[in-house]
């Protein structure tokens, strides 16, 4: 039968010509924007010079992703990561360009590790003369690392690991071993396969002096080699290995790892900060602790300004597909009134127009969070200065938090919003959704690292309480505003959050303020359990981030002249996305505001009318908005996504002449075990075993004392 399918065209209107009218509506400078968005490290120049080498290699080809079983997943995303080193050296990229090639090709790959924690906890932790040694080998690619702290039992608790890493006074050196089945490393990624190097973090233990026995300082890291630098097999004394299948990470090999007595040499502890005299055996303090887990918190801080890009691809997709595609006429209108573009419903509005907000409001949280961590290690680096590591850290914690749910939780609701196609591999959401939805357990648990940021404003509330009329400024930036409340928590108040929007900003640090005070009354004053108030904890820190992103979004826009510039249209749009942000925020935690008193009960009425009022000044520049994050085609891999809006025309392809399983001709009829057409009975038989059992337990079937 001839397929006469090529003769046929989607019904009108067409997704370009939609998308060309939605463009044409907007007076938003696009390139404007892009440059003030992305202009650090010149983004956009370096995207387009690496796009144009990766786009044309077959190795890079995505369309088929979503079709591969997982290990092959793994094989291809091993040799897409070797094919990036090797295009590194012959196109002479920098660092950030391997990045940039990293970021597009959009896979969490097995050199993964390589360049984000392990070489961070080389260049953070080792001294002069193990950074000498090793920062060669991890710049020139001759080692291959991981990152090996999460265990089987435990995770976000650090402190908990069971790995030991014991000193021996007679050959001064370190035993590593592993007590325990749940002392495995677990989860590490690039550990199960690839790897032939691990920081591995380890509770280091030294004799007691007064007792003889062995007593822990705490986790520290070590570098190891864990694998044959010319088999790859593993080392005697060690056990590692993938962990099999996941939510998404597909070409990842995150892996386990247990150890049996494995020596390493004194120099194996990373020393820059703490260590052990290898003459004495005695501990050498660090200064400051939060100093030993620095490579945690540029991760963390790393994930914050990761989140923008990513919600950004989602609501990129939802605005340019929901912008084209028509349901139902207008109720009211008379006639035969055209479908509606879905776009327009309110409804649809407020469940994408918020999260495009937010994708601007982790834009600015995420540059000042980049430049607090780089100012914080410059003072380190320049005087020992280390001040600011407490409000780094607490920062970094509350805002993994908050800014991953935002992220996680907004690419679902956009899947949704996109309707049944939605659920479809065209949409580009499948890989997008699966990938995001680790951040929020990984590098601590969303709802536990919130602790340390709650512990830091209480600390910082209790010591504001201690003098609220200080003679000079002193303390800490967040201290000002804890002092400020204490001296006015009994004055009547009123933030005007519909006509000042530097109001809208005091609400929310006063609901901060607030219950920050509660926390430490909880806490200090009632001597109340921790347990018991983790709840109220939680909300704490995620009240905190809120406000930080808030504050910061609001001094880009508002307080500061845009650089790179803005035109005056493109900056009224860029206050509007702002007012939505807050007011919307506003709306959720409502009963926050108003029990803090940052906000009376009658204040709520105009809530919704304002929010709609915002939605519909931001509904004609949309597709301008998502434009601006510069998103290819290459990366949203999405028919409904794609810039030119040919929607339906690219979902028939992929379905129709892309799709794998459109190839073979099926036999359905039971009563023979055949399943292709022509390959016969016994045929089918062994191949259907091979895909149930897998190679290794079809081979095992033959061995009657194998357990299947």
């Amino acid at each position: 039968m001839s397929d006469f399918s090529a003769e046929l065209k989607p019904a009108e209107p067409q997704g370009s010509d939609v998308l060309a009218q939605e463009r044409a509506g907007s007076n938003v400078n696009v390139d404007q924007l892009a440059q003030h968005l992305l202009h650090r490290g010149d983004f956009l120049k370096q995207q387009k010079k690496i796009l144009d080498v990766i786009e044309k290699r077959p190795y890079f080809c995505k369309k088929n992703q979503l079709n591969l079983a997982r290990p092959d997943r793994y094989h291809l995303g091993l040799a897409r990561a070797k094919e990036l080193r090797r295009l590194s050296l012959e196109h002479d990229w920098s660092l950030d360009d391997y990045k940039m090639a990293d970021y597009l090709t959009d896979e969490m790959a097995p050199y993964a590790l390589q360049t984000v924690m392990f070489s961070t906890s080389i260049r953070e932790q080792c001294n002069e003369e193990q950074l000498k040694y090793w920062l060669p080998k991890v710049e020139n690619w001759e080692i291959i690392g991981c990152y090996g702290q999460t265990e089987l039992g435990h995770g976000s608790n650090v402190k908990g690991i069971e790995c030991e890493a014991r000193w021996n006074p007679d050959t001064k050196d370190f035993t590593i071993h592993s007590p325990t089945l749940t002392a495995s490393k677990w989860w590490n990624g690039s550990l199960g396969r690839t790897a032939n190097h691990a920081i591995v973090v380890a509770q280091l233990m030294l004799p007691d002096k007064s007792t003889g026995k062995l007593k822990s300082h705490g986790p520290h890291q070590f570098i190891v080699q864990i694998r044959d630098m010319k088999t790859n097999k593993p080392l005697e004394g060690i056990v590692v290995g993938d962990i099999g299948p996941k939510y998404g990470y597909a070409a990842m090999d995150n892996g386990y790892m247990l150890f049996k007595n494995f020596r390493v040499p004194h120099s194996a502890l990373l020393s820059r900060y703490s260590g052990v005299d290898s003459e004495s055996g005695m501990y050498i303090k660090p200064k400051n602790q939060a100093l030993v887990y620095g490579s945690l918190t540029y991760v963390r801080a790393q994930i914050v300004m990761h989140a923008r890009l990513v919600l950004a691809r989602a609501c990129t997709i939802a605005v340019r597909y929901l912008s084209i595609r028509r349901q139902f006429a207008d109720r009211d209108s008379s006639g035969n009134a055209p479908e509606v573009a879905v776009l327009n419903y309110p409804t649809v509005q407020i469940r994408i127009f918020p999260l495009l907000a937010t994708t601007y409001a982790l834009h600015y949280t995420g540059e000042a969070m980049y430049n607090l961590y780089w100012d914080t290690r410059a003072a380190i680096e320049k005087g020992g200065d280390t001040s600011r590591l407490a409000e780094m850290h607490a920062a970094s914690s509350g805002l993994k938090s908050a800014c991953t749910m935002l992220a996680a939780d907004g690419i679902e609701v956009c899947r949704r919003a996109l309707g049944g196609h939605g659920f479809g591999g065209g949409s580009g959401i499948i890989p997008l959704n699966n990938d995001y939805l680790s951040k929020p357990t990984v590098e601590g648990d969303n709802w536990m690292i919130t602790q340390q940021t709650a512990s830091y404003l209480i600390k910082r509330m209790t010591e504001s309480t201690k003098d609220p009329y200080p003679s000079a400024k002193s303390g800490e930036p967040i201290d000002g505003q804890f002092r400020l409340f204490l001296q006015n928590r009994k004055s009547s108040r009123f933030f005007d959050i519909y006509s000042n929007e530097e109001d809208i900003v005091k609400a929310f640090q006063y609901r901060v303020s607030f219950l920050s005070y509660q926390a430490y009354e909880a806490r200090i004053e009632q001597k109340q359990p921790w347990t018991s108030l983790m709840i109220s904890l939680h909300r704490l820190s995620r009240a905190f981030s809120e406000s930080l992103l808030v504050a910061n979004f609001y001094k880009a826009v508002f307080e500061s002249t845009p650089n790179p510039p803005l035109d005056d249209a493109t900056h009224a749009t860029m206050k509007n996305l702002f007012r939505l942000f807050a007011l919307f925020t506003i709306d959720l935690q409502s009963s926050e505001f108003i029990l803090s008193g940052a906000l009376q009960p009658q204040q709520l009425h105009n809530l919704t009318p304002s929010i709609q009022k915002m939605m519909e000044a931001i509904r004609p520049h949309a597709v301008r908005l998502v434009d601006a994050w510069s998103i290819p085609d290459y990366v949203l891999e999405s028919a409904l996504g794609r810039y030119d809006g040919d929607v339906y025309n690219s979902l028939w392809q992929k379905a129709h002449l892309e799709n794998p399983l459109n190839l073979q001709t099926f036999n359905p009829d039971f009563r023979t075990e055949e399943i292709v057409m022509g390959e016969g009975a016994d045929n089918a038989r062994r191949r259907i075993e091979k895909l149930a059992l897998g190679v290794h337990g079809h081979e095992q079937r033959s061995d009657p004392k194998a357990k299947l």
